[in-house]
């Protein structure tokens, strides 16, 4: 009975994030793209400087950065180094050429989910801001659409606690931990009714709950400065060690890029036929890339709302960077990184073990010291994205319960909780759940990006026609 139970949520979790889900976050960032006139590209220099410049005098909870930064904890995660290894083991190295073309797209996608989120937030007497994708689909489409927006709440309530956010990272932080200090799992403890566990695992799971805990506690103002702090390191940090691998290689650079290109088009060519088709490179970059960035997923919005500005389109902006580091940047270095070293090709080998393959045969270091790298660069990526999602999780309950702090106080605790009993839950239905939640997200969220998508352009299109007017007069100031 609970293999079929199983199996049905394998099916429900194939049909959620198979090619229908795709080609409607695809369609949407297309259609973005097309009516913003390829702004992704015209402006991004504009967001990167923005990205680090943050508006004086904005209403909001926390600067541009600091929203940014809460966002980039929840998706730069274990997608970044796992998911990149899957995607192009399973889909061969053209994945990675799927996977980036995905994130263009994205990039417009997030540049409207950052707009509407800062058009159609409230903000409090308190100056406590709340918005996402619960209050553009209400407030932007119509009240006859409230039930579309507490759909989308529920679904975030659901894949924060039951794993996303908790059990399935806590799981990937105790399994590196555990992998590099006692590998042959030689120092073990029986634990009643649950069973016998290394004691990596344990300490693992008690430290995560602790820091875990002493952040979460301290509300959204505390969760953002750690990820001020965290998120640039840690992203530079493993940005370095892939520049380093790459480095180390370059004279394989060339034929790696032609062989993720041919790839992508021809994948039996580069593969031996281990992938059949373009549309297999095609669906598995896809699938990875929108899984790491969450692009079209309508989660980083809600950290967008609490951003301290005045401008929808400014802050737009600023989301839209985010798949630009996530994607166009760290998961091309990780994807690089395996195809450069040959990584993919090794018999036997899957998920993080390819990408540590890669790492322990490309950099100029000892095994010992590249696993060390690999392991503390997955904590840190898998311990934000804890943070992240407890963040947005928390904001679609406060949407739901209308503001009730009891309620989000119990939950946190239950969060929390979910934390520490992550690593010694191995029922691989708690994950599909979650993974299903998280999918779901995605449709009442991409229906009103396709309904809201004028909203978009006629917003950008005012925002810069006065931000030219200004930059002329301050030219003229100048002349004078």
């Amino acid at each position: 009975m609970w293999e079929n139970f199983n199996e049905i949520l394998v099916k429900i979790d194939d049909f959620v994030w198979g090619v229908p889900l795709m080609v409607l976050i695809m369609a949407g960032g297309l259609l973005l793209t097309l009516r913003l006139g390829v702004l992704q590209v015209r402006r991004l220099p504009l967001a990167l400087k923005w990205m680090v410049k943050n508006e004086e005098g904005g209403e909001g909870e926390v600067s541009s950065f600091g929203a940014l930064c809460t966002a980039l904890s929840a998706t730069i995660g274990t997608g970044n180094i796992v998911g990149v290894a899957t995607a192009v083991c399973a889909g061969g190295p053209g994945a990675l050429f799927w996977m980036i073309v995905a994130a263009f797209l994205g990039m417009a996608t997030k540049y409207a989910e950052g707009l509407l989120a800062v058009k159609y937030r409230v903000i409090d007497e308190n100056n406590h801001s709340l918005g996402g994708p619960f209050y553009y689909i209400e407030q932007g489409m119509g009240k006859n659409f409230k039930w579309l927006a507490k759909l989308f709440a529920i679904f975030g309530v659901c894949a924060g606690l039951l794993g996303i956010g908790t059990i399935t990272q806590v799981s990937g932080i105790a399994s590196a931990v555990q992998g590099f200090f006692d590998p042959n799992n030689t120092n073990t403890v029986a634990i009643p009714v649950i069973g016998e566990y290394s004691w990596a695992t344990i300490i693992a799971a008690i430290l995560v709950t602790l820091c875990v805990a002493m952040v979460l506690i301290g509300g959204i103002q505390r969760i953002t400065k750690v990820s001020e702090i965290i998120v640039p390191f840690m992203a530079i940090l493993y940005v370095v060690f892939c520049l380093i691998l790459i480095i180390t290689n370059i004279t394989e650079v060339p034929s790696a890029i032609v062989t993720i290109v041919k790839g992508a088009f021809n994948p039996q060519a580069v593969t031996g036929g281990i992938v059949g088709s373009m549309l297999v490179a095609m669906q598995k970059g896809v699938a990875r890339g929108i899984f790491s960035n969450e692009a079209g997923l309508g989660s980083a919005p809600i950290a967008a709302a609490a951003a301290k500005t005045n401008s929808p389109v400014r802050q737009g902006l600023v989301s839209m960077t985010g798949v630009f580091i996530d994607t166009i940047i760290i998961c091309t270095m990780t994807g690089l990184s395996i195809v450069v070293t040959g990584a993919w090709q090794v018999e036997g080998l899957e998920g993080v073990q390819v990408t540590s393959y890669a790492f322990q045969n490309g950099l100029p270091f000892s095994t010992q010291v590249s696993a060390f790298a690999l392991m503390l660069c997955l904590v840190f990526f898998a311990f934000t994205t804890i943070l992240g999602w407890d963040y947005y999780s928390e904001r679609c309950l406060e949407y739901l319960t209308k503001k009730n702090m009891k309620a989000i106080k119990v939950y946190r605790w239950l969060y929390i909780i979910a934390v520490f009993i992550g690593p010694f839950l191995t029922v691989s239905a708690v994950w599909t759940i979650a993974d299903i939640f998280n999918g779901l997200m995605a449709i009442p969220n991409m229906i009103a990006l396709f309904a809201l998508s004028g909203v978009v352009a006629k917003e950008t299109k005012e925002f810069f026609k006065n931000f030219k007017k200004e930059n002329e007069i301050d030219e003229m100031k100048k002349g004078a």
